[in-house]
């Protein structure tokens, strides 16, 4: 599918734009010329180890030039869920993510929230969400994804440890973040743009470029991150585009533009 007609661009962050303090080589110019061609550019992350604020920080410290109000997390997305419904979750999150639910009741939980939280992933804690789902309490996930890239290697995400708990309790997890649909078009409400007229950018095949594909959008993948080879080939229809990288992927949107203008 071509990317020409795009009005915005969805972009992922950690594996796409940055791995945790350092930039994908080429990407904060690449950003820049995708701003300078006109079109509109969001952020979105599946990242639950820190809270948005944080993120933003490390975003600017790394050079990248990004406003609160550019980027949509799936940290958003769960903390609106347990709002809407009145729920008081116990939150199996970083405490670098904690903030984002400072306004939320925690006491007497009657729900079960699950993130990237490597130093709660124990018996004890585990033990515990498992005795409130098998009382009924519902299980909200951040997202459910299998791994992502750090600096020394492929590491696990919180996917396998919500797939055991619905393995242990009978529970299916509500999951809010990517590849969900509503994630990707709740991202792009207030963008003036329909969702055949965004592209998505990312490193993750199901998550970034299948769920935005099922949302009809168009998928680029990029071959850095947690990208491996032949990742191309695990989704149907396969992503739209495949880049080596940020830059690539910006040079492939521009080169349509300009097509569209001639």
């Amino acid at each position: 599918m071509s990317t020409r007609g795009a009005k915005c661009v969805l972009i992922d962050l950690s594996g796409t734009l940055h791995i945790e303090d350092e930039e994908v080589p080429g990407s904060v110019e690449a950003l820049k010329r995708l701003r300078e061609s006109g079109l509109k550019v969001r952020f979105v992350t599946n990242t639950t180890k820190e809270s948005k604020r944080v993120l933003l920080q490390r975003l600017n410290q790394i050079g990248f030039d990004v406003a609160l109000d550019d980027v949509f997390t799936s940290l958003t997305a769960a903390h609106d869920a347990v709002r809407e419904k009145k729920l008081r979750p116990m939150l199996l999150l970083d405490d670098r993510a904690m903030e984002d639910f400072d306004d939320i009741d925690t006491e007497d939980p009657n729900a079960v929230v699950v993130g990237l939280a490597p130093d709660k992933f124990h018996y004890n804690v585990l033990n515990t969400a498992f005795r409130l789902l098998l009382n009924g309490c519902p299980l909200i996930a951040v997202h459910k994804g299998r791994y992502y890239r750090r600096k020394d290697g492929l590491a696990l995400g919180p996917g396998p440890f919500v797939a055991g708990l619905e393995y242990a309790t009978g529970t299916t997890a509500e999951v809010v973040g990517k590849p969900e649909t509503r994630f990707f078009l709740s991202a792009i409400t207030d963008m003036d743009c329909q969702p055949g007229q965004c592209v998505m950018i990312g490193d993750d095949v199901r998550d970034d470029v299948g769920g935005s594909q099922t949302a009809g959008m168009i998928g680029i993948l990029v071959k850095t991150g947690k990208y491996q080879d032949g990742d191309e080939g695990k989704i149907s229809p396969p992503p739209s585009h495949v880049a080596s990288d940020f830059p690539h992927a910006v040079d492939i949107i521009l080169g349509s533009q300009q097509q569209c203008s001639t």
